[in-house]
């Protein structure tokens, strides 16, 4: 079976729109387009739904009802409980209360274990608790490869960790990490787990229960759907944890890492992420984990040919493996002038930026200068033969 790529495209309004015509999108790890069921359901509820929700009138009762649709729908999608899923505003702002959370519950000596092959929303405020008497411990990539050895993390569990902190795959190394093997290494010594997922979760929503770590997050606006952070976070960890919360609503755990309300409409338009994972399901006749496989196959088969152009030159360094099948679409390249390359790339209609992508101590850790940081090119599965051609061109005339 292979990924309808038609059928796919037409689930996304951004390639009906005559603005974006002759344009190939290459910056999706900053974000996707947005999937049509998402799109609906928020001018939906902005049109129909814009009350307090759960009050007994009409309009209040069906936003309420939507908003508890896109809970209990998406968590099914991600193998957790219903009230094990958080929403917040951003995956930085669920990192920053959780650290909160954890700061009141460690005891002084404790330890927290962070990479430098994380995205600053994963890293800065776990190491902002060495500012509260607590250990930081740095589980460091390889220089060379970026690669992050569990043999490695080993060495730095011991009975003072309470926390290991790392991502499924880092938003300019690219490469997968393997998060069951590296839980159950922290789960042998006692240590929670936290798993940054924004940069993997585009390319298949995994069945975090069945992977075992404690929490994981991503953002639904780079996996197709309103801006919010999504946060899965076990019932075990999340009731011993201090709520965060109203304290009226300590009582629940879907409710004791959001300090403030949620974002009403945008909670409900959620559900329309699932919309499209389920219709992708049904048209190509397999269930969540079937649609997770033809996503990576379809993008694993784009990118080999993009690494392959990059490790053939010698004016280009490619951070990351340089095979599809182990890491993620999303290359990022040391080259020089970075932003004026992204610029050229604009004027043959392909859309990419150059930054250092809120990775600087991964990039500085490769050896790279964060200023001016890396050129990235980024795609997802709804991205077409046809426009990896169009990139390849491109590079080939812009370089």
């Amino acid at each position: 079976m292979t990924l309808d790529i038609d059928f796919v495209r037409a689930q996304f309004p951004a390639f009906d729109m005559p603005s974006l015509a002759g344009q190939a999108f290459f910056e999706n790890a900053g974000g996707s387009y947005t999937a049509r069921p998402v799109v609906e359901r928020l001018m939906r509820f902005y049109t129909e739904r814009k009350v307090q929700p759960y009050g007994p009138y009409d309009a209040s009762r069906l936003g309420g009802e939507e908003m508890d649709e896109a809970r209990t729908r998406l968590s099914a999608l991600m193998g957790i409980a219903p009230d094990e899923l958080s929403f917040g505003p951003s995956t930085t702002q669920n990192v920053y209360v959780l650290a909160q959370a954890f700061a009141g519950w460690m005891q002084p000596g404790d330890a927290v274990v962070v990479t430098n092959q994380d995205h600053e929303a994963n890293t800065g405020a776990w190491r902002r608790l060495a500012e509260r008497g607590f250990e930081l411990r740095e589980w460091r990539m390889d220089p060379a490869t970026g690669h992050l050895d569990p043999a490695a993390l080993e060495d730095l569990l011991d009975e003072k960790v309470r926390l290991v902190c790392f991502p499924h795959c880092s938003n300019v190394v690219g490469e997968v990490n393997p998060v069951t093997e590296i839980t159950a290494l922290a789960h042998a010594a006692g240590a929670f787990v936290c798993v940054d997922g924004v940069s993997y979760a585009p390319h298949g929503i995994p069945d975090i229960g069945s992977m075992g770590c404690d929490i994981y997050m991503f953002s639904s606006y780079k996996t197709y759907g309103p801006h919010q952070g999504i946060m899965a976070i076990r019932r075990a960890l999340g009731e011993m944890l201090p709520n965060q919360g109203h304290g009226f609503n300590g009582y629940d755990l879907s409710k004791r890492f959001t300090p403030a309300g949620p974002d009403h409409a945008q909670v409900a338009a959620c559900a329309g992420m699932v919309d499209y994972f389920d219709a992708l399901g049904a048209h190509h006749g397999t269930d969540a984990q079937g649609c997770h496989d033809l996503m990576r196959d379809h993008e694993t088969a784009l990118l080999q040919p993009v690494l392959d152009w990059a490790r053939r030159r010698n004016d280009v360094r490619l951070l990351g493996p340089d095979q599809a099948a182990s890491r993620a679409p999303t290359v990022a390249l040391e080259v020089a002038d970075p932003a004026a390359r992204a610029e050229a790339l604009a004027a043959h209609g392909i859309m990419t930026a150059a930054s250092d992508f809120y990775a600087v101590r991964a990039l500085e850790g490769m050896g790279v200068a964060p200023d001016p940081g890396v050129l990235r090119l980024s795609f997802v599965h709804y991205t077409s033969e046809d426009e990896i051609s169009q990139l390849l061109s491109a590079l080939d005339r812009v370089f």
